[in-house]
C-alpha cells in the first residue's frame, strides 16, 4: 500500500508496518542492519497531518508513527515518532486496527489531532489520563463499525 492509502483509510490507532523492500541483512553486520531498521519496521499511528501552510512555506499532508519509548525505571526519556509524507517511497501496509470497545486518548493543539494512547477500555484510559497530564485531553470509544470497515477494506484488496 501507498503513504496516501495509509492517511486515507487507516485509523488513528492502527498499527502500520513499512518497509522498502530490501532484505534483511545479517545480524553481524551491525551498521548494515541499524540502516536497513529504519527503513523497515512497525509503529502505530497517532496523527494525520493535512497540507497545511506554515508561515509562507506549505507543509506536505502526511502521517505520524510512533515507533517507541524509551527510558528506564518506568520513566520515558525518549519517545521515537517518525512522519511520513504522502510521496514517500517505502510500501505500508495496516497490520491490525484497534479492536472496539478500545478507547483513543487525544490532544488537539492548534487544529492538529494526536492520538496518545490506546487503551483496552476506558478505565484504563481513566487511569492513563490520571498518570499523563495533556491539555484538551478527551476519550474517544472505538466504534464496531470502524473495524468491520478495515475488514472489507483488506478484502477487497
Amino acid at each position: 500500500m501507498s503513504a496516501l492509502h495509509i492517511f486515507e483509510h487507516a485509523p488513528l490507532g492502527a498499527l502500520i508496518r513499512f518497509s522498502d523492500g530490501e532484505p534483511r541483512p545479517p545480524a553481524r553486520f551491525n551498521r548494515k542492519l541499524s540502516a536497513w531498521e529504519n527503513y523497515n519496521g512497525t509503529g502505530r499511528l497517532t496523527a494525520k497531518q493535512p497540507r497545511r501552510l506554515i508561515g509562507s512555506h506549505w507543509m506536505p499532508a502526511g502521517f505520524q508513527l510512533h515507533l517507541g519509548d524509551y527510558g528506564s525505571g518506568g520513566i520515558t526519556i525518549i519517545v521515537v515518532t517518525r512522519h511520513y509524507q504522502l510521496a514517500s517511497p517505502l510500501a505500508f501496509e495496516i497490520v491490525e486496527v484497534p479492536l472496539a470497545g478500545m478507547v483513543r486518548v487525544l490532544t488537539e493543539w492548534n487544529g492538529a489531532i494526536e492520538m496518545r494512547h490506546l487503551a483496552a477500555n476506558m478505565a484504563s484510559a481513566e487511569a492513563w489520563a490520571a498518570d499523563h497530564r495533556y491539555s484538551d485531553m478527551r476519550f474517544e470509544v472505538v466504534e464496531a463499525d470502524e473495524a468491520n470497515r478495515f475488514d472489507q477494506l483488506r478484502r477487497a484488496a
